[in-house]
């Protein structure tokens, strides 16, 4: 029987073996030394092994300790996750937050900031759904996400709406492109010559913006629902388009795009677009709901995201 088994012996066995002595395990857990070395004896009584090798200047896993050492922590993970999710519940916490993201917006910033509120509730399951141009709104009217971040500027009194950052786009082709060769040579780059060729272009899922299209100006176009589809399209020199800048940096920086110096897009190619937090006015948001939105409104510091 193991009836006398108990968590605390389980999580004085991992620390011991992750610091290395049963002094630093001691100091660790703000123990005495006598209780961490008696916590172990009466583990390994229990489970009728030795855990560690003490013969030597320091403790040692014996291989039966190395092979409980996985489940002792499989035991301790499942605990804790039990224990945090029983106090999200009690707490109100949200069992799941879904969020639309726009696939502009650098996610280098959105996961910065669902890092934070997950160590704060790691309960919370996630559920992130990619949302190009109107999607996103579409989605939060249709209350298929808490969140949405999204630079469509759609008014909507039923949903709030907070500003985040203005995103760097850059109009932007390979540079064996016929586009690409003329503005590496300096020359002008003309409306009419960006007719001359492919534009790709990102579709909007949803029915918010049918039939309207944002920045596109070339008859030829070449439609994709994602920015990997996009830039894949855009680096193989199939046409030219609107990236946002932190994906194609590496990208202009190496050489294998440039820059379209259009006048639309301005002498660098570039347009910012502004990013933004929403949420239905009508639903609360949860704990973990705010904390995410208070983490990214402070990482992203209303500032320019490239």
């Amino acid at each position: 029987m193991l009836d006398a088994l108990t968590l605390d012996q389980m999580r004085i066995f991992v620390a011991i073996a992750e610091a290395g002595s049963f002094r630093a395990a001691a100091s660790r857990l703000s123990r005495v030394q006598s209780a961490v070395s008696h916590a172990v004896a009466n583990l390994e009584a229990e489970l009728g092994v030795s855990l560690f090798d003490r013969s030597g200047h320091r403790p040692v896993l014996t291989p039966a300790g190395r092979s409980l050492l996985s489940d002792a922590r499989a035991i301790l993970l499942k605990t804790d996750t039990m224990r945090a999710r029983a106090r999200g519940l009690g707490e109100g916490v949200e069992l799941g937050l879904t969020i639309a993201l726009d696939p502009q917006f650098p996610p280098v910033l959105a996961c910065a900031a669902l890092k934070e509120m997950h160590r704060a509730y790691p309960s919370v399951a996630i559920r992130v759904l990619t949302a190009s141009l109107g999607e996103a709104v579409h989605a939060l009217r249709e209350r298929r996400c808490a969140l949405a971040i999204s630079g469509i500027d759609l008014p909507d009194p039923n949903i709030e709406r907070r500003a985040l950052a203005l995103v760097q786009r850059a109009a932007v082709v390979a540079a064996s492109h016929p586009l690409g060769i003329l503005a590496a040579a300096g020359g002008p780059v003309t409306a009419t010559d960006l007719a001359d060729h492919v534009q790709v272009v990102a579709e909007d899922p949803s029915p918010l913006t049918q039939g309207r299209d944002f920045n596109v100006l070339s008859p030829g176009t070449w439609r994709v629902g994602d920015n990997v589809t996009k830039h894949a399209l855009i680096l193989a020199g199939i046409g030219w388009g609107n990236l946002p800048l932190w994906l194609v940096e590496r990208d202009l920086a190496e050489g294998r795009v440039v820059r379209v110096p259009a006048a639309e897009f301005g002498p660098k190619g570039e347009t910012m677009a502004n990013a933004y937090l929403m949420h239905r006015s009508d639903e609360h948001l949860g704990p973990a709901a705010r904390a995410f939105c208070d983490a990214l409104l402070r990482m992203a510091g209303h500032r320019t995201a490239p």
